[in-house]
């Protein structure tokens, strides 16, 4: 077997990765940053909401985009790991709600 073969055949493996943290971990990066935006946005609850959904589609995109960009897969999961304060501040609320 030539080396250039055994080489596609290990990147497999890393392009799945991305690819899944490419769709499901842009859903949900894009999901927070919507909720957060729509939160922080100093304009009235229907018009942020509306900017911050019509922008979701450009960053779920840019978000794709990124993951395939990036150096490694190490920074992607940092990406992904960002959803987790925009998801806080986007549904404080909601959370404040559940837990008292």
């Amino acid at each position: 077997m030539t080396r250039s073969a055994t080489q596609s055949r290990s990147a497999w493996p890393a392009i799945a990765a991305r690819t899944g943290l490419a769709l499901l971990g842009g859903y949900a990066f894009t999901y927070a940053f919507t909720a957060a935006f729509a939160r922080l946005l100093p304009a009235d609850p229907v018009d942020a909401v509306t900017t911050a959904s019509l922008l979701s589609f450009v960053v779920y995109l840019l978000f794709i985009l990124w993951a395939y960009a990036a150096t490694s897969l190490r920074r992607v999961l940092t990406g992904v790991g960002v959803a987790i304060p925009l998801a806080i501040i986007g549904f404080w609320p909601q959370l404040m709600e559940v837990l008292g």
